[in-house]
């Protein structure tokens, strides 16, 4: 199992989310923050009022927990609904899942997924 995290711009949340879940990816966590990068577009991106020291910019980070024959195909469809062609466009990294467990089921494993 591998769980995939990938911070992507604010406004191509949506799209990665459809594209994923017409490939069969059902379950993902969405959620908002604010990070900092090698960019600066301020024309484009929000930035922040909470922090502003670091000029730190709304982002959206996705994270799926899939098996590990089905990472490549998220990546694919992540890098293909996430890209805009410009500086700032994210990262995807992969971790290694040692293990999962279901609290309400207690299945464990690849069933928890």
């Amino acid at each position: 199992m591998k769980l995939i995290k990938a911070y992507i711009r604010h406004r191509k949340a949506e799209e990665v989310y459809d594209s994923l879940k017409s490939e069969g990816f059902c379950c993902m966590t969405f959620v908002e923050c604010e990070g900092t990068g090698q960019y600066s577009d301020r024309e484009k991106e929000h930035i922040s009022e909470k922090y502003p020291f670091a000029q730190a910019y709304r982002v959206v980070k996705l994270e799926i927990l899939v098996a590990a024959e089905h990472v490549e195909r998220v990546i694919d469809v992540i890098r293909k609904n996430g890209r805009t062609g410009y500086p700032g466009d994210g990262m995807i990294i992969v971790s290694p899942v040692d293990n999962v467990y279901k609290v309400r089921t207690d299945e464990e494993g690849i069933l928890a997924i």
